[in-house]
Parts: structure tokens; C-alpha cells; sequence
């Protein structure tokens, strides 16, 4: 009790401070973001104790089986019994990622269902109090995190479906058998709280990833409170919304869900891209939990393109895994991963520390750049040759990545053309490297 009346008094005095609330990053949070965008790769971890169920036997639940399957709180309430990941191995899962080539992970601490995956002190509601599991994965994720040089950023839902002060209720979760009633300002509290245990009790935290706003935009979210506690607690924390708007004042990157900036092809993001750093994120099948019925694998070559066009287009990917219920990662994840890693660690230079090129996103690819040096990314050669604007530089040298052959080219207009060699069809990415000046 005495630890949670500290974090309601520190809560009231941040909220004090927050009414006057102008966000102007702080050093060490530009830097953040700055370390953000030469990051490029990360894994996003979408578990809990809805990957018991497997989703349920059908297609794209997962995470969503209690809103989906219209059960209530009580029905829910027992999934927790059931959920001990015994296999979980840290140390497992964080090598899997450097060998991935990613620099971070972002793991739901606390999705929809409102059930926290650390050991929250406001709640019994989480894995240690109400799991025979008993063990913070959270805590023991960041500590094997901190000990391989892996930053952690924390999936937070403002959304939830358990909590009796989430009230008003929203467009989900209308079946759950609360009360229609409930204060809404200590649900925000409590959020808070929550927010403060993650900030207080693990150390460095990379980022807060939030979602859920979506589920009732007309609500009091109280913002500039929550965006205030967080940048007090940790500046260099970085905070991003997955609202599918243009960044909040408060925020620190703009994300796009399931879609490239600029694209809105899931027909629910904001197609206007801002000056943040940018992320996008997507799943390796069609789920974003563990889905036991989801087969639909996206192959490597798809997603070592998506991650290509992301930094093409200066944008980080998050990639999804759903780990199963007893701790493990799925095969199919591993194996991908592990090709992914050995794609980046022969060509990571062309997207680690790179901004987006200056040819934008073209059918047949995307450039990256970074000090004197534009890597053409050829991902499907449909012409042998390629016009590249240039605004301004002057090539001094045009060669494969590979073979370090000299490549073909001429001045044109405000750049110049290449011309292609005859390129592989086995070819994940042919890469271009131009020295300019």
C-alpha cells in the first residue's frame, strides 16, 4: 500500500505540472531519436495469456479472442490459471534478435484484456499474482536485454477490456458483463500508475509504443498528464501512438500499422507523414498473437524487402513474433529471423545509420543514403536502366555492392542514368553503391 500511495503522490504532482504542459525534447531525447532512426530494426512481441487459447480456431483472433469471442470477465478471468510458459528463455529469445540483426524489442506490457505481463503492484491482474507461472518475464526480459546491448520499449493499450473504470466503454469489448458504470479519471490514474511501475522498476525504457485510442477518440485521454509523467520519469524516453493521426503534441515518432508511410492500404492509417522518426510494423503471418491455425508465412525475400523499402522510405521495421504459451518462439519465426540476420550481416551497412534516398519509393526499389555514399536498392528490375535524381551531388564512382563491378551510367536532366547489368532472378536486392560529392 505504501508503494502505491508513492506513485498516486508522484502521479498528483506530475499532473500539476502537466496542466502548463509545452514538450520541447530534451537533449538526451533527440539523441534517442537519433539512435531510433539508425536503429532500422526491432522485434515487436505481441503475449500473454490469450496464446493458451491459440486463437481459438480461427483465423486473425489472437490478442482480440476476448473481444472477438464476446466473452466476459469471468470467462477470461480463468485463462490466467492456465498460462505458464515454462520454456520461456530469455536469453534465447534476445540472442535470436541480435542475430537477427535488430537493436530493440518491443514486448506488450499490457495489451487489451488488461492483463499486465510484469509484476504490477496496482493490480493483481498480472502474470506474477494471478499465473501459476509466478515470474516477471518483463523484469527477466530486461535484464538479459541490458546484458546483450538490446534496447526495450513497452506496448502499452490505454484500451481495457477488464478494467471496470474504462468507462465510458468504447467501439470493443462491449460484451465483457461489466457495470455500465465507472470513473473514468481513475481509470487514467490507474494507467498512470501502471506507467510509472514500467518507468520506476526496470531501468532504462527505450520507448512507450501506446494503442488503443482508436477504440474512443471523443474520450478524455487526458494526454498531456500521461505524455508528462512519461518525458519527467525518463526524458530520453521515446513515446509513439499507434491513433493512425499525425503525431500528438508529447510524442516522439509517428507509426504506421501494417503499411509503409505514406500508404493506407489496411484502410485505417493516416496517409500524412510528419518530421518524426518513423516506424512501421507488421506481422510475419496475419497474426499479431500466437495464432495455432495461422500458417500464412510471409516469405524472407517478402520481408527483407519490406524492411529494405521502410529504410527507403527513412523508417524503422518492427517486425512481429507471437510466441507460444509455453515461452517458446515459433519455428517458423526462428528460422525466418535467422535469415534475415544473415541477409543484414552482409548487407546491414546499406540500412543501419542510412536516411531514405533521394529516389523515394519506386517500383523497382529504393535508395538509402548515408555520408557520401547512395545504395540503390534494385528489388525488381523491370527495365535494365534507372533514373535517379540527385539534387544537386555529383557521382564519382557508380559499383555493384557485391562484385564491386563498375556499373553504367550517364548525366541526365538533375541526375543521372544507370544502366543495370543482367542481374540474377535469385536476387533478393541487387545493390548499386554511388560515391558522391
Amino acid at each position: 500500500m505504501k508503494k502505491i500511495l508513492l506513485f498516486t503522490l508522484l502521479i498528483t504532482a506530475i499532473f500539476q505540472i502537466a496542466a502548463q504542459y509545452d514538450y520541447t525534447p530534451d537533449e538526451s531525447n533527440l539523441e534517442s531519436r537519433e539512435w531510433f532512426q539508425d536503429a532500422k530494426f526491432g522485434l515487436f512481441v505481441h503475449w500473454g495469456v490469450y496464446s493458451v487459447m491459440g486463437g481459438g480456431g480461427d483465423m486473425g483472433i489472437a490478442e482480440w479472442i476476448m473481444h472477438r469471442k464476446e466473452m466476459t470477465v469471468e470467462q477470461y478471468e480463468r485463462l490466467p490459471g492456465f498460462f505458464n510458459p515454462i520454456d520461456f528463455d530469455p536469453a534465447k529469445w534476445v540472442t535470436m534478435v541480435k542475430n537477427a540483426g535488430m537493436k530493440y524489442i518491443t514486448i506488450t506490457s499490457k495489451h487489451h484484456d488488461g492483463f499486465a505481463m510484469y509484476n504490477s503492484k496496482v493490480s493483481d491482474y498480472n502474470i506474477v499474482d494471478g499465473a501459476p507461472y509466478g515470474k516477471d518475464v518483463i523484469g527477466m526480459l530486461k535484464e538479459e536485454c541490458d546484458r546483450q546491448g538490446i534496447k526495450l520499449f513497452f506496448y502499452y493499450s490505454q484500451l481495457d477490456w477488464h478494467h471496470q473504470d474504462y468507462y465510458p466503454r468504447g467501439r470493443t469489448g462491449t460484451h465483457t458483463g461489466r457495470a455500465e458504470e465507472g470513473d473514468w479519471n481513475k481509470y487514467i490514474e490507474y494507467m498512470n500508475t501502471q506507467l510509472t511501475e514500467l518507468l520506476t522498476g526496470y531501468g532504462e525504457v527505450g520507448g512507450i509504443w501506446f494503442d488503443g485510442m482508436w477504440d474512443q477518440w471523443d474520450a478524455d485521454w487526458q494526454l498531456d498528464k500521461t505524455y508528462a509523467l512519461i518525458h519527467k520519469l525518463q526524458p530520453a524516453t521515446l513515446i509513439g501512438s499507434n491513433h493512425h493521426k499525425m503525431p500528438i503534441q508529447g510524442e516522439d515518432f509517428q507509426m504506421f500499422e501494417r503499411d509503409l508511410p505514406g500508404q493506407n492500404t489496411m484502410g485505417f492509417n493516416n496517409t500524412e507523414i510528419g518530421q518524426l522518426p518513423l516506424e512501421t510494423c507488421e506481422t510475419m503471418n496475419g497474426s499479431w498473437g500466437f495464432n495455432i491455425k495461422d500458417t500464412g508465412f510471409k516469405s524472407t525475400k517478402r520481408l527483407i524487402h519490406m524492411l529494405v523499402r521502410a529504410a527507403g522510405q527513412n523508417s524503422n521495421l518492427l517486425l512481429n513474433t507471437g510466441p507460444m504459451p509455453n515461452g517458446k518462439i515459433q519455428p517458423e519465426n526462428v528460422q525466418t529471423l535467422k535469415e534475415m540476420g544473415i541477409w543484414m550481416e552482409k548487407y546491414g551497412e546499406t540500412i543501419y545509420g542510412t536516411r531514405g534516398g533521394p529516389s523515394g519509393s519506386k517500383s523497382w526499389g529504393v535508395t538509402t543514403a548515408k555520408d557520401n555514399k547512395i545504395f540503390v536498392h534494385v528489388l525488381d528490375a523491370e527495365d535494365n536502366v534507372i533514373y535517379l535524381p540527385l539534387n544537386g551531388k555529383t557521382v564519382k564512382s557508380a559499383t555493384g555492392f557485391n562484385k564491386a563491378e563498375k556499373i553504367s551510367y550517364r548525366k541526365h536532366e538533375n541526375g543521372i542514368i544507370l544502366t543495370l547489368p543482367e542481374i540474377d532472378t535469385n536476387e533478393l536486392d541487387y545493390i548499386i553503391v554511388l560515391t558522391v560529392t
